[in-house]
């Protein structure tokens, strides 16, 4: 007799009643949605909730549902139209303190939420969203170390009353001494700075150049790239886009994905910009020696020392606000660092002015004899001189803006500085009507596929058809569970591997009958041929099986964007259906047939 024992059935049986759990949230539908966090990332308790909503019902704009979700107050609409004036009610009461974003929520009902169950993610081709690929500016990260090496050597020579002209060359920084016994000194003095760069003779005497080795060059760029994509998530956050993706893409690329934003522009212009602040003392001799001239926003161009204070990179929150004559003004706190070298300068600089540089870089596309090259752009400009009128050290503001541009600039500072300059290569915008048409045709082709295999497998294998029928059900609820609760982003390639995974689950069934099909054929009684059947067939489906869960993972590992959404629901779909065809269609069989006598398998 085929049987199995009791433990295995309350196994399968356990299994399936956890992933139609896992999958239940997915059945509710979704509906808009506005999710509200803190700007600065900071938690928000349950009181904030009703303090939202009754900011909306004073509008008549009362929510369907409020609650609290991971530190966020996520507010349910029933209609589009009613989201987006709660949308710019909320963001116009709660100023820039938090973040107001449109999404998609579950309409789960409370006690679903509170078991922590979701519906699986969608991936940005069936939300609508935006997509943004950036590169970094290797070079300009090279060049920015070596700048940081200047700055350093410059101050320890100084500190040693060494005569000195330190400067960045191309690919390198040049050290230029009056004497062969100040450059033995400085070679020490480098050497002892940084024990693994690159120094060599300058050829006349009294110079050295100075370079990064490979391995340096290697991890300035990953470090880059790294600080990169961690800056772009903080400004995602600050933006207030509900599920972003930001993640490296290469040696040198950022992919940025931003589903139901609807504003891309302001996004992109967020996004990319490298703008950022330098505070420096102003050089009212102007003498050249250690000055340079730059244009000033509001008069003529000023003379700026070239020692920074304190950099955009320090620079630890920022809010905008106003300041006390009204104007727009941005409000800044830096670091321990910064704030100890704001000190030490405001001390030694009573009634002395200081400037406030705005730095941002731009790449231009340009044709030349035929070819498209880029040029980038660094446009350097001052936008505030105020005179220093008493000692401050972390915390003070800078005016001189127009309200818009203290509320960007705000959010890039919060957001911290980019390591080095990015450009944006590629960006492609997907509207809401078309990921819901995507939808729609990936849900038809899923459901023709489904039934389709259903009926064959009816009218061909009979009894054991229909069994292999609701394995085939209990394989799509079980990939749903698992696209749930790991959050994988279900995309339309991922919807091409479901039907895949369908057509592979039945694949199984199919070796399994046909090999009990040669067992009673070879004069095998019915519960005998069952049992070869499974056991026999079982060694084929493995082989198949696990070779394609081989390349479903290589494609995972080194594929990108729709790539890993196939490939993640093709190895859902591999475990699930090894699971369904071998051992769940055996428990079923086991519990119809297996404590029976039959004289012919219905298959």
């Amino acid at each position: 007799m085929n049987r199995y024992p009791a433990w295995m059935y309350a196994l399968v049986i356990g299994i399936v009643a956890v992933g139609a759990l896992l999958a239940l949230p997915n059945v509710f539908g979704t509906v808009p949605a506005l999710q509200v966090a803190r700007a600065d990332g900071e938690a928000l308790n349950a009181s904030m909730v009703d303090r939202f909503r009754d900011m909306l019902v004073d509008e008549d704009l009362t929510p369907e549902a409020a609650y609290l979700d991971d530190g966020r107050v996520v507010m349910r609409f029933g209609a589009v139209d009613r989201q987006l004036r709660a949308s710019d009610s909320l963001r116009d009461k709660v100023g820039d303190d938090y973040a107001v974003a449109l999404t998609l929520a579950s309409r789960s009902p409370a006690w679903v939420r509170d078991l922590g169950l979701e519906p699986m993610s969608l991936g940005l081709d069936l939300r609508g969203g935006v997509y943004f690929l950036y590169e970094v500016d290797m070079e300009a990260a090279i060049r920015k170390r070596l700048e940081m090496y200047v700055e350093d050597f410059e101050t320890r020579l100084t500190e040693a009353g060494i005569a000195r002209r330190v400067r960045v060359e191309d690919d390198s920084v040049r050290v230029q001494v009056r004497d062969a016994e100040d450059l033995s000194e400085a070679r020490r003095i480098i050497r002892n700075a940084d024990q693994e760069l690159n120094m060599a003779d300058g050829g006349d005497g009294k110079s050295l150049v100075i370079t990064m080795t490979d391995q340096q060059i290697r991890e300035r760029q990953n470090f880059a790239i790294e600080q990169n994509t961690t800056t772009l998530r903080n400004r995602v956050n600050a933006l207030g886009v509900a599920e972003p993706l930001v993640q490296r893409q290469g040696v040198d690329r950022i992919v940025v994905q931003l589903p139901g934003i609807q504003d891309p522009a302001r996004a992109d212009a967020i996004l990319g910009a490298t703008a950022t602040l330098e505070f420096r003392l102003v050089d009212e001799d102007c003498s050249g020696l250690g000055s340079q001239r730059y244009p000033f926003r509001d008069g003529p161009d000023t003379c700026l020392k070239r020692e920074v204070i304190a950099s955009g990179d320090q620079i630890v929150d920022a809010s905008s606000g106003f300041s006390q004559d009204g104007g727009p003004a941005v409000f800044i706190r830096l670091d321990a660092a910064g704030g100890d070298r704001m000190l030490k300068t405001t001390r030694a600089n009573i009634d002395k002015p200081m400037a406030v540089l705005f730095i941002e870089t731009t790449r231009d596309v340009v044709e030349r004899n035929g070819d498209i090259e880029y040029v980038t752009q660094r446009s350097e400009e001052i936008i505030n001189v105020a005179t220093i009128r008493g000692v401050f050290r972390n915390e003070f503001q800078i005016s001189g803006l127009n309200p818009a541009e203290a509320r960007d600039l705000a959010l890039l500072l919060r957001a911290g500085s980019l390591a080095a300059p990015i450009f944006k290569v590629e960006e492609r915008t997907i509207g809401p009507s078309l990921g819901q048409e995507n939808i729609d045709r990936g849900f038809m082709a899923v459901t023709i596929g489904f039934l389709a295999v259903v009926l064959f497998m009816a009218v061909y294998y009979r009894s054991f058809g229909l069994i292999a029928d609701l394995a085939l059900f209990t394989n799509l609820v079980l990939i749903v569970a698992l696209l749930s609760l790991f959050q994988a982003s279900l995309t339309l390639p991922g919807i091409a591997g479901i039907v895949l995974t369908v057509g592979m689950a039945v694949d199984a069934n199919v070796l399994i009958f046909e090999r009990i099909r040669e067992e009673v054929a070879n004069g095998n009684s019915p519960q005998a041929a069952i049992h070869s059947g499974y056991e026999k067939a079982f060694s084929s489906i493995a082989d198949a099986q696990i070779t394609t869960l081989i390349a479903a993972i290589v494609l995972f590992t080194f594929g990108t964007g729709p790539i890993k959404g196939f490939a993640i629901t093709l190895t859902f779909g591999i475990i699930t259906s090894m699971f369904t065809a071998i051992i769940g269609t055996r428990a079923v069989v086991n519990a119809v047939y297996g404590s029976r006598r039959i004289q012919t398998v219905p298959v």
